[in-house]
């Protein structure tokens, strides 16, 4: 018996039902050996086994995010920050302070802004940043990304007239007297002027997921669902694997405009390794709730005049899900709206009937406006719901847009869990924050519905064992035991014993990969050799 690495004096919150809480683990290579006491370990450690003091912090298993667009999020820790802008006029002073710093004809993008927190309580309209942006094209994504707002110089490069007809599922909002485009554009629409842009270069995505991944793994992540956009990303992560260089474990969502490309090269879901997998297929369905594009059976209630949009007919929804089902390929639908949710359970129930298969595991990727009738089909046709618990801050104004019946089945996630259906949690960063507590605070601590709050101990299942899950991995991560991969987190905090409102202030102190320490600030006052 020897391990590379051995944990000792801890608070080990192991997820394992059979062996809830331990004080040390013994890891051989990249697996845990052994889970227990010190005086249980203590065989495991020889001459040149590393040991960490834990000095009584707290371990769980490492943290999974089901949802996460790592090339966005890298690139956007570069853009005009407007998360916490309060008016207009703090968006334009940004933009006029970025311009400053950036040369003429230079795209600048910018994103975070919510207009229900702006003093106006209206969308910046490309009046707003013409001033400040004569020369260069601006874009400023909101904060839930399905709505941006540019400017004359982006509209003028792009395109964009008033004659110009929105994509299928796109919207251009148009001034109601002068017709003219007012540089607010929707859902599809908005690819319009990611097309008139630079494409980034694969240096530039490279260095965006490099940035990206090192914020995941100082966030406690060890696993995480990686949002695809393009086949350059996936080189990205080969080229990362190759080079020793990828800190966590990826689990690939691919477009579903990559579906036939992966049908004809035979990969299905699980292909790979313990690093790196063919995951899910995603398909978004509608937009969201702060743009209004979240498609609803009823209106929303603040815009009586819209029920938000589908981005596909039912018809085609169905062909789409029955393909990927089919070729043994996992579903990741993006999902917002009760309508939505409706057809594609609709989608999912015609695909299982025509080809039976257990344990599929389908998931609704945010889930967020259900009802009773909607929660009972998620179970009989066991979907997950992969959520993201954040929004529940950030929507601060769901009552006011949806109205307080149907606000009641926003974000239900006690319901959901006393329901029977695994729920995995995610961020859906940059939308939100990449730190797991952030989400986990947010589902133990929320003011709004607070009867759909849920426990610390079911909190952390939401981003361990149940992450696990829904990539049909729960016999290898997302707990601590034996046999299983040494992927661990330890924390300043026990989030069992701290008020919940305080969980949000824990620190992640260290972060273990496969036995391999990815993140350590303060290890060389922790460690020591045997």
């Amino acid at each position: 018996m020897w391990a590379n690495l051995v944990l000792i004096n801890g608070n080990v919150l192991t997820m394992n039902p059979s062996q809830p809480h331990a004080q040390a683990i013994a890891i051989q290579n990249d697996k845990i050996a052994k889970v227990g006491t010190n005086k249980e370990i203590e065989p495991w450690i020889r001459k040149d086994t590393k040991v960490i003091d834990l000095k009584g912090r707290t371990v769980v298993p490492g943290f999974i995010d089901t949802h996460v667009h790592v090339t966005g999020f890298g690139r956007s820790l570069a853009w005009v920050d407007l998360r916490d802008v309060q008016s207009i006029r703090e968006i334009q002073e940004r933009l006029k302070k970025r311009v400053q710093e950036t040369p003429k004809g230079r795209w600048i993008m910018g994103g975070g802004w919510d207009q229900e927190r702006l003093v106006e309580r209206r969308y910046p309209t490309r009046w707003d940043l013409d001033d400040f942006s004569p020369e260069n094209p601006v874009v400023f994504n909101r904060v839930c990304g399905h709505i941006c707002v540019t400017n004359s110089k982006a509209l003028e490069l792009t395109g964009i007239t008033a004659e110009t007809t929105p994509p299928p599922g796109g919207q251009i909002d148009k001034d109601p007297n002068t017709g003219e485009p007012t540089g607010i554009l929707r859902e599809n629409a908005m690819d319009l002027v990611c097309k008139a842009m630079p494409p980034p270069s694969e240096e530039e995505l490279t260095e965006a997921a490099t940035l990206a991944c090192q914020k995941a793994v100082e966030a406690g992540l060890t696993s995480l669902h990686w949002m695809i956009y393009s086949p350059i990303e996936i080189r990205i992560i080969q080229k990362f694997r190759a080079q020793n260089k990828l800190p966590l474990r990826v689990y690939l969502v691919v477009p579903v405009e990559l579906l036939d490309p992966l049908i004809d090269l035979g990969l299905c879901t699980g292909f790979g390794d313990s690093m790196i997998r063919i995951g899910s297929i995603k398909i978004v369905a509608d937009g969201s709730l702060g743009a209004r594009t979240a498609a609803l059976h009823e209106p929303y209630s603040d815009d009586p005049a819209t029920k938000g949009m589908m981005l596909y007919a039912q018809e085609e929804l169905n062909e789409l899900v029955a393909k990927a089902h089919k070729a043994h390929l996992q579903l990741a639908i993006h999902a917002i709206g009760d309508q939505t949710i409706d057809m594609v359970l609709t989608a999912l129930e015609k695909a299982l009937e025509e080809t039976p298969r257990k344990d599929h595991r389908h998931r609704i990727e945010h889930a967020s406006v259900l009802n009773e009738a909607l929660i009972r089909r998620m179970k009989r046709l066991e979907v997950i719901a992969s959520i993201q618990p954040h929004f529940v801050i950030s929507d601060f104004w769901v009552v006011d847009r949806v109205g307080p019946t149907r606000a009641r089945w926003v974000y239900p996630f006690k319901t959901l869990l006393q329901d029977g259906i695994q729920v995995a949690g995610g961020s859906d960063c940059p939308v939100e924050p990449i730190n797991p507590l952030l989400g986990i605070y947010a589902a133990v601590a929320r003011e709004a519905l607070p009867q759909e709050r849920i426990t610390v101990d079911d909190a952390l299942r939401v981003y361990t064992v149940n992450g696990a899950y829904a990539s049909f991995e729960e016999n290898v991560k997302g707990s601590i035991e034996e046999g299983k991969l040494a992927d661990f987190v330890v924390l300043s905090h026990d989030p069992l014993t701290i008020p919940s409102s305080k969980i949000k202030d824990i620190r992640v102190e260290t972060t273990i990969m496969g036995g391999r320490v990815v993140y350590a600030p303060k290890l060389t006052n922790t460690m020591k050799e045997f």
